[in-house]
């Protein structure tokens, strides 16, 4: 049984019998008879699939948007612009993916060689609660431009936004079965995966749970990309603008209650402008609003789970213990729901577990630093290397340093975010591959030479 369940009031909101042996097998062999056909289908009909998608989310974001807050607790307004951030993405490929996937001549000895870009099949899509929408619809949009078919084994807490892509992917016209939702536990992932019709695998998560992929996926020889976690640095010199940068780290902080793989989690701050910057960085964060995720002005809503609460807490406390000193919040609130004070530590150290670990919550660690080069020994310091931001009024040395910070984007004065236009994805124990962009429709294609020799006479 599967449950849907508000984690803002306890509520069950719906629950799922998970299909049998037999129905996953049927599903399967479905949505592989659909991706043979989908293959064959011209990419202008594909491109016109990915357009139709894009307009039904534009036009259902605001029911969308309440079940992604009802389901993870996101406020509304975040709930809903991540809806429209999927609608983007859909219209990007549609118009980006034919260019990418055309053919590209390579001058060679034969009289035309080339490289040809080809389905690869079914991609299994492990995918994770956090940005239950836009994780899952980033990874369809260029798998079904590429010619592929998609089988979600979404996060068992939001099984009620699972159905719902299933379901818009079926209303949008694309054949029945090309995108297939499978309501199942963890335990069911490595059938999945030794399943001939799945030809790759995409993931994103947690590290541990990456490795477990990742093996189970090489054995079977199957192509992964695998986003995980991430634990960013944000870096400010003493030559930042400190009022753009704090107001940039508050967002980058506790956008979507601290629940993100990019969430700016480590604040390395100079310090002849640490003490500045914590005062602002408190200041706005003071102004954040927790509440009722369905609410007006709610800017910060409930956790995903009691559990998530419990463990960020714990890493608060254990953080304070080692030294860390707390400015704000650094409480459970009270009352129903897996509700989080905004909380901000200072004087943290990369000894300390919210310096070490990744704090996947509305915590904030502000680690202090000497110079330039101690800001990129610390940033560099983590097992991590998802997103880093370097804030700066030198553009050059923004520049400089990017090229020397392990991360698999680096953002000079700006939020760390994905965004359909660029590769996103990590390095280290962030994993590997890349989503979005030329590169992440290319991932889960066959790329494949053509060569042709001189005719015979």
């Amino acid at each position: 049984m599967i449950l849907s369940q508000n984690p803002a009031t306890g509520e069950i909101l719906a629950s799922f019998t998970s299909p049998d042996g037999a129905e996953i097998d049927r599903r399967l062999a479905r949505a592989a008879a659909a991706q043979r056909d989908w293959s064959r289908t011209d990419l202008p009909a594909r491109m016109e699939a990915l357009r139709r998608i894009a307009a039904l989310l534009r036009s259902e974001a605001a029911q969308l948007g309440r079940v992604i807050s009802l389901e993870m607790g996101k406020p509304i307004a975040e709930a809903v612009g991540e809806v429209e951030k999927c609608a983007w993405n859909f219209s990007f490929y549609a118009d980006a993916a034919p260019g990418f996937l055309a053919d590209e001549p390579v001058a060679s000895s034969a009289s035309d060689s080339r490289v040809v870009f080809d389905p690869l099949g079914l991609v299994l899509a492990v995918m994770p609660w956090n940005y239950p929408l836009w994780q899952v619809m980033r990874a369809v949009a260029p798998v079904l431009a590429g010619g592929n078919g998609l089988v979600l084994k979404h996060a068992s807490n939001v099984p009620q936004c699972a159905v719902a892509i299933e379901d818009l992917c079926r209303r949008s016209g694309l054949p029945d079965g090309l995108v297939t939702t499978l309501l199942v536990g963890s335990s069911e992932v490595g059938a999945l995966i030794r399943d001939p019709r799945i030809a790759a695998v995409t993931f994103t998560g947690s590290t541990p749970a990456g490795r477990a992929i990742a093996a189970l996926a090489g054995q079977e020889l199957k192509k992964q990309v695998l986003e995980l976690g991430g634990s960013d640095p944000f870096i400010v010199l003493a030559d930042a603008d400190l009022e753009a940068a704090a107001t940039v780290a508050v967002k980058a902080r506790f956008q979507n209650t601290g629940q993100s793989c990019i969430a700016a989690k480590r604040f390395i701050v100079h310090d002849h402008v640490a003490d500045a910057f914590a005062e602002i960085f408190c200041d706005l964060t003071r102004k954040l609003v927790v509440g009722d995720p369905l609410a007006e002005g709610v800017t910060q809503g409930s956790m995903a789970r009691i559990s998530l609460r419990d463990e960020l807490d714990a890493q608060v406390q254990a953080s304070i213990a080692e030294g860390a000193r707390l400015l704000l919040g650094g409480r459970p609130v009270q009352g129903s729901g897996a509700f989080y004070e905004p909380t901000v530590l200072d004087h943290v150290t990369m000894a300390m577990t919210a310096g070490r670990d990744e704090t996947f919550g509305p915590a904030a660690a502000i680690l202090r630093v000497g110079g330039v080069q101690e800001a990129v020994q610390v940033a560099n310091e983590s097992v991590f290397g998802l997103g880093a931001a370097v804030w700066t009024t030198d553009l050059d040395l923004g520049a400089r340093l990017s090229r020397d910070i392990q991360a698999g984007a680096v953002f000079i004065n700006g939020l760390v975010a994905s965004d359909p236009r660029l590769p996103f994805g990590g390095v280290k124990a962030s994993g590997y591959g890349r989503e979005l962009g030329k590169l992440g429709l290319r991932e889960f294609t066959n790329i494949k030479t053509v060569w042709t020799g001189p005719a015979l006479v």
